[in-house]
């Protein structure tokens, strides 16, 4: 199945090597890891849209691919990093010179190499973790095709989750010089099976924090919240609350309740059934998948306003922004006026699995004219439309307040 120079975007298919997450198991269950999940619904989305994936992973990985290719298994991740159980503690600690990493490099350098054809793709899912294995095969078109990461980007072909991350990689260079070559630095969001959600538009009377427990994902402020509201706060993540700051000496145990990991049906029925998810995460967020998760279940999102929230959760369409502890109170006391059938539309219409596989066709389609020589000027006479870039918005007139403002100020 060899590639060839393609005359219209249309009939193209082309050949994709995807290097799975070194330190993890590429299948739906290893949920706690973002990146292993862009890996499994990546390979779904290619074969769905008829092109040839080989993937290169631990050898328990359950993918959809034409080759599952093993370069980890069992006994290297025992030996990298224990007795770890990410079924209860999410992904391990990693260094990307530890023995999983060096295995995986090792033997994947050799297993692409002679599975390799002209003009194939090599998908690089965990940045400088992959490095070594685009140095080796600089002959094919080396792409990050889901970057969310803060460093580590070396690829010529780069695809951001979120114009968020991809203008924080940019930099003030990109403000103060011209001849950036940007043409290629795309942003294509995270996407979902729509079908592994479960909507409800009738809701429990819990708020929900899913992620990592911690400073950085605002765990404490979202307790906070519930505590200043009279409220009910469902945490569902690795870590402990222990040292999280309260504003009283009220009992957490009183209005917070911490399920741990939560696996595959335990996140459907927490998200569909939450009043709102909060997340007012404490640094600039490259996406946030659990804040889309949350719409395509009929939940509003109660976010920081930076970063990819402020791309999408639509204010006070499919949550609220929120800049101030008391954005986020009245944001809580309020969450009703945010209807949970304009959050699964929008989820639906521009962050599913369908919609991400036109994106990425344009763009590969795109990419690989660069590699037949045909370049950046190659013109395309099938054209029919320019839709790639195009957002659905849902049919609703956002919800307003009144800013009462003290006497003093």
């Amino acid at each position: 199945m060899a590639a060839a120079a393609p005359d219209d975007r249309a009939a193209q298919r082309y050949r994709f090597h995807v290097l799975g997450i070194p330190h993890t198991i590429s299948i739906r269950e290893y949920n706690a890891c973002p990146f292993t999940q862009k890996t499994v619904n990546l390979c779904a989305l290619l074969k769905r849209r008829g092109h040839y994936v080989i993937h290169y992973g631990h050898e328990d990985s359950q993918v959809a691919c034409d080759e599952h290719v093993t370069v980890v298994n069992r006994d290297d991740l025992i030996r990298a990093y224990g007795d770890h159980d990410w079924r209860r503690e999410g992904p391990p600690n990693y260094r990307v010179d530890d023995h999983a990493y060096r295995t995986f490099a090792a033997n994947a350098i050799g297993a692409v190499g002679v599975r390799k054809q002209r003009g194939d793709f090599l998908l690089c899912m965990a940045g400088a973790g992959h490095l070594a294995i685009a140095d080796a095969h600089r002959d094919l078109m080396i792409c990050e095709p889901g970057i969310g990461y803060a460093s580590g980007h070396f690829a010529p072909l780069k695809v951001f989750h979120s114009y968020a991350i991809m203008h924080a990689y940019l930099g003030l260079k990109a403000v103060e010089a011209v001849g950036n070559n940007m043409w290629y630095d795309a942003v294509i969001p995270n996407f979902f099976d729509v079908e592994d959600f479960e909507y409800s538009a009738d809701k429990d009377d819990y708020f929900l924090f899913l992620g990592r427990v911690g400073d950085a994902k605002g765990v404490n402020i979202a307790m906070q919240v519930v505590e200043r509201i009279g409220g009910r706060l469902v945490v569902a993540g690795p870590g402990t609350l222990d040292g999280l700051g309260t504003l009283t000496d009220r009992p957490v145990r009183e209005y917070v309740e911490h399920v741990g990991l939560a696996d595959i049906d335990a996140r459907k029925k927490l998200m569909s059934r939450a009043k709102a998810m909060l997340l007012p995460s404490l640094f600039v967020e490259p996406f946030c998948r659990v804040q889309v998760e949350a719409m395509l279940s009929g939940t509003p999102v109660i976010t920081t306003d930076w970063g990819a929230f402020a791309e999408y959760n639509l204010h006070g369409v499919t949550g609220y922004r929120c800049r101030t502890f008391e954005h986020f109170t009245w944001a809580a006391k309020n969450i009703g006026n945010i209807k949970p059938s304009a959050c699964r539309e929008w989820a639906v219409t521009n962050f599913s699995t369908e919609r991400a596989g036109e994106m990425y066709d344009e763009y590969f389609y795109g990419a690989s004219n660069v590699y037949w020589g045909r370049g950046w000027y190659h013109d395309n006479p099938g054209r029919t439309g320019l839709n790639w870039l195009s957002k659905h918005y849902p049919a609703v007139t956002p919800a307003t307040s009144t800013l009462n403002l003290p006497s003093s100020i």
